[in-house]
């Protein structure tokens, strides 16, 4: 045998050697050789392919050890798209037999009628990652991004040892995407947090401890340098499937979901040996209640379970609705537990003027996530728990989002610690907060002057149903707001070319689109003004009942609670958050500088008030009109009277629901509402 074909030989069987290797020791979990040897093996077939670069393949094991530092990830379509899974709200073990019942609605069952048979498996807290098998090689690894488009992260992919690079066995299809989660195990994330630590305490610069898995593991599949990548030890099950070669072209021919979980199995793919197959609503909920005594002995963070339809035919009946498929769902756990202490309490101001009592708190891991804050919600709240600094506090993640104290451990109270008091006054800015008749909380009534507040009160006065400043979006304004650009509203209208060419991306040609837009938004009208200035509880058709009453501005700001009561469709709670905002000086300043900036509006007479054929009613909309937008829909019927609401309930009048209608056409149907499509809306705002 010639040399060449010798070592080509020892190559391939090599490579062989070390694929079965890698499968026994990441998926498996049965080593057969020891490291050393391991090593010693990987070391030839390295050695072979540097001497004869001809003979490396793109799915051979030295390319798990990574390649050159990338610039920037390639973006990626998928071709079928990376969708989300909807989220059972009910986290109590019921909340399967929901799922079950709209899936048995949805199918026609009757009571009698065979149970329908599901996937239950784990919900990893992870990284969603699609694999893509070409010839049963992995030639791409992508993200799922916005579903629809991810980032190529081939590359760090190939590191994670458990992930074949070429697919076991035979039967596979031509072309295979496999979806799955990217995690790192509990154990790994305490081993790379301690290696963190012993960098950062010999004098290490720009390294830092990881908060928790998820975050190390996400950090890990988009590090540019897939070096680094390598030495975060993650791991990887799959659970589904993307674009697959059918079986009409040569593919195989499945039935059930959990076939294809078996197949994938056998091809040499990680999956969790906790998927397992139930039979209606009562194994749905024993599964939940299993997994659910045994989450926090698991080796790595679930934040739920996944309830998938069994029968490929039937997901198929099922289809979807918007983006998601109707035969899946994502049930999540009661929030999880810890103890720590308060080492503060502090007011948080946010966006709209409310103030936040806020726990400060001594470090603790709480369902998968490091938490030092809590909030207390409201004034009420902290005094009904009676939290004060230096309590010790259980702390729970409610819906595993939100940290939030549940309540004070009383025995380990210290002596002389004070019952907390919300202040009467803006931290920010200073302005009084009020806390208006039957609410719970307080807020700033600065709300044109507090720093807190004032991105939000720039992009709520640009916006296009408010003053339509064309080109001032949400990462221009908080360029501005941060470089001290702007600090009130009628800064807008003080800006020239040199204010605004010095900010980054920002060109001569844009800064002047940006400057006419300002201009041609000086003339208003009173509705959008009052709109824009973000008065709580002042919408849309609040402003123009207000400006149709009135008549001027200096009538509405002038007016008494008792007259703006007279203002149809405003009660007290409207009125009073009215009267307030006019009565704050620092407000009347800013209206008076936008007027002096050149900001105006027709104004007229007060309005002949006549009956509106829709007052009192309530329309909830739904799904895609064919000829008219969701705005332009709502201002039809609020100018007819109509309440638009979001949400369907028993007090819901009509539904109008166009294509893709999801869950709230649903709610309508179950509660025997009145439905209508873009006709029957078009029919009930016609003149009688």
């Amino acid at each position: 045998m010639a040399v060449a074909a010798r070592i080509q030989e020892r190559a391939d069987a090599l490579r062989e050697l070390l694929h079965h290797h890698d499968h026994q020791y990441y998926v498996l979990d049965a080593p057969e050789v020891p490291d050393a040897e391991y090593d010693k093996l990987l070391r030839e077939l390295q050695e072979l392919e540097s001497q004869h670069p001809e003979l490396a393949t793109p799915d051979s094991p030295t390319r798990r050890v990574g390649g050159a530092t990338l610039e920037g990830f390639a973006k990626v379509r998928h071709a079928v798209p990376m969708l989300s899974i909807r989220t059972e709200t009910d986290i109590e073990p019921t909340g399967a037999r929901n799922f079950d019942a709209r899936v048995r609605r949805e199918l026609g069952l009757k009571d009698d009628d065979p149970p329908v048979a599901y996937i239950a498996e784990l919900k990893f807290d992870g990284l969603a990652l699609n694999l893509r098998y070409e010839g049963g090689k992995l030639v791409q690894a992508a993200t799922r991004g916005d579903g629809a488009v991810g980032e190529d992260v081939t590359q760090n992919i190939r590191t994670i040892g458990q992930i074949p690079l070429r697919l076991k066995g035979s039967g596979w299809p031509a072309v295979l995407e496999v979806r799955g989660e990217v995690f790192m195990s509990r154990a790994d994330f305490e081993r790379l947090n301690e290696l963190q630590r012993a960098k950062i305490a010999q004098g290490a610069k720009n390294e830092k401890t990881f908060v928790n898995p998820r975050n190390a593991a996400a950090g890990a599949v988009r590090q540019l340098d897939p070096a680094i990548a390598r030495q975060r030890p993650l791991s990887f099950f799959a659970y589904g499937w993307g674009e697959i070669t059918a079986p009409e072209q040569g593919g195989p021919a499945f039935e059930r979901h959990h076939e294809v979980l078996r197949a994938m199995k056998a091809w040499g793919l990680p999956v969790s040996d906790r998927i397992t197959v139930a039979h209606g609503a009562d194994d749905l909920i024993a599964y939940h209640q299993g997994v659910g005594r045994e989450r926090d002995s698991l080796p790595f963070d679930i934040d739920g379970v996944v309830y998938k339809v069994d029968s490929l035919a039937l997901q198929r009946k099922l289809g979807f609705v918007t983006r998601e498929p109707r035969w899946a769902v994502a049930h999540k756990f009661p929030a999880q537990e810890q103890v720590t202490t308060v080492e503060s309490i502090d007011i948080y101001v946010g966006r709209t003027g409310k103030l936040t009592p806020v726990a400060r708190l001594a470090p603790v891991f709480v369902g998968g996530v490091t938490v030092t804050n809590a909030t207390l919600h409201n004034e009420d709240e902290a005094r009904r728990k009676d939290v004060r600094v230096g309590d010790s506090v259980i702390v729970r993640r409610a819906g595993d989002v939100i940290p939030e104290v549940v309540a004070v451990v009383p025995d380990r109270r210290l002596p002389g610690a004070l019952q907390f008091t919300m202040p009467r006054s803006c931290p920010v800015c200073g302005s009084e907060a009020l806390r208006g008749e039957g609410e719970a909380d307080y807020r700033c009534t600065g709300g044109l002057f507090c720093g807190a507040q004032r991105k939000q009160a720039i992009l709520h006065f640009a916006q296009r149903r408010a003053m339509d400043i064309e080109g001032l979006g949400e990462k221009l304004v908080d360029q501005m707001v941060e470089a001290g650009v702007i600090r009130t509203l009628p800064d807008l209208y003080k800006l020239g070319l040199g204010n605004l060419v010095d900010l980054e991306r920002m060109g001569e040609k844009s800064a002047q689109n940006l400057l006419a837009g300002l201009e041609q938004s000086k003339t208003a009208s009173l509705p959008r003004f009052l709109f824009g200035l973000g008065i709580r509880h002042v919408g849309e058709s609040t402003a123009r009942e207000l400006a149709r009453h009135f008549g001027k501005l200096d009538g509405i700001m002038e007016a008494s609670v008792e007259q703006l009561l007279a203002v149809p469709d405003i009660g007290p709670i409207v009125a009073e958050s009215v009267h307030a905002f006019f009565q704050q000086p620092h407000n009347r300043e800013v209206i008076e500088q936008l007027r002096a900036c050149g900001v105006h509006w027709p104004e007229g007479e007060p309005a002949v008030q006549t009956p509106k054929p829709l007052a009192g009613k309530t329309v909830v909309l739904t799904g895609t009109l064919t000829t008219l937008s969701r705005d332009e829909a709502k201002d039809m019927l609020e100018a007819a009277g109509a309440k638009v609401a979001g949400s369907v309930s028993k007090k819901t009048d009509y539904v109008v629901a166009g294509a893709e209608a999801g869950s709230k056409l649903d709610k309508a149907l179950a509660l025997g509402l009145t439905v209508l499509d873009e006709e029957g809306l078009r029919a009930l705002l016609a003149p009688s």
